[in-house]
């Protein structure tokens, strides 16, 4: 039985578990703080850091383990393929694998929700981005952009337009709103709020965390909150019907995956009845696995429709016995 190490690797977390070709759902996954972004400054190297801590404690738990394989599913690692393959690089070095594949967490996300087979799959957590792949191979990436110029309708979006309508409320330029006292429980003085919201150096991962309190806010009828989760919604299924459009075909599979689902109804259920009214023909349906799930099929099948978005390296030599775990060897693309 071939093993592998799944990676989900995020800008709120980072998440990895030993998975094995053939068997059941992932056992014990390992989580650490997430990074960045590929595209970010010194992306490379925060990802490179944020997989190593999430890896590494799973081979020391089990030092019989040699994997045959790691995959990262990389935030950012669609609009940076050349700092895809370099993390593949450098996490060779790192790790006592034969080989390392990196490609987005969109593209894992969608090799997960859909079980390695075709359709569009819409992954929102911290950020958010619609993955289309076609019957004829084809494949469309919606937004995904970051933080600051994209990502609408994600986690970030929906925590940045609930923190400003909490500020226009606080200045009295806006209208009253729940959201003021839900920023204030969450990170104090209102007139703080920049400086609280930069202070892990994680700016999106930061204020993504104020989007439960929107939802919240929304469940309980606030008008402002609710209209910030209805924008949401639109500006997520607009990036669904873009990727549909874009990879042509007949009716295509929809599945919606990531933390941000656990918003639930306050923003899922206008995304379906979005998606549901929609004129081109769709079919909603539950996830099948999750970007974890993705990663492992990747990781362990070249075969996937998703391969050739897939950066991977592999040795030139053999790894020599009982290896340390920071050795580098020559690698071959």
């Amino acid at each position: 039985m071939t093993a592998a190490i799944a990676v989900d690797l995020g800008k709120t977390g980072c998440r990895a578990v030993v998975r094995a070709d053939g068997a059941g759902p992932a056992r014990t996954v390992h989580e650490v703080p997430g990074a960045p972004g590929l595209a970010a400054e010194n992306g490379v190297v925060t990802a490179r850091a944020a997989v190593r801590a999430a890896v590494l404690p799973l081979l020391e738990r089990d030092p019989s383990l040699r994997p045959a394989t790691v995959c990262v599913g990389a935030a950012g690692a669609a609009a940076a393929p050349e700092a895809a393959r370099a993390l593949a690089v450098r996490l060779l070095e790192d790790l006592p694998v034969h080989e390392v594949a990196v490609t987005s967490d969109a593209v894992t996300a969608h090799a997960g929700a859909l079980g390695g087979h075709v359709g569009v799959v819409l992954a929102i957590g911290t950020g958010s981005v619609a993955v289309g792949i076609g019957d004829d191979g084809s494949y469309a990436r919606v937004d995904g952009w970051g933080p600051w110029l994209g990502d609408e309708g994600g986690g970030a979006w929906i925590g940045a337009a609930g923190l400003r309508a909490a500020l226009r409320a606080h200045d009295g330029r806006g209208p009253a709103t729940a959201l003021l006292a839900a920023a204030v429980e969450r990170f104090g003085d209102p007139d703080r709020l920049p400086s609280a919201v930069s202070r892990d150096g994680n700016q999106a991962r930061t204020i993504a965390s104020f989007a439960p309190d929107v939802a919240r806010a929304a469940a309980e009828g606030d008008a402002t909150a609710s209209a910030i989760v209805r924008d949401a919604a639109g500006a997520l299924s607009g990036a669904v019907l873009a990727a549909a459009r874009r990879i042509g075909g007949d009716a295509h599979a929809v599945t919606v995956t990531g933390g941000l689902t656990g918003l639930g109804e306050p923003l899922l259920g206008p995304l379906r009845s979005a998606l549901t009214g929609s004129p081109y023909p769709l079919k909603w349906r539950s996830p099948l696995g999750d970007p974890l799930d993705g990663a492992g099929l990747l990781a362990l099948d070249v075969s996937a429709p998703h391969e050739p978005h897939v950066a991977r390296v592999r040795r030139a030599a053999p790894i020599v016995p009982a290896p340390p775990l920071t050795s580098s060897a020559a690698v071959e693309e």
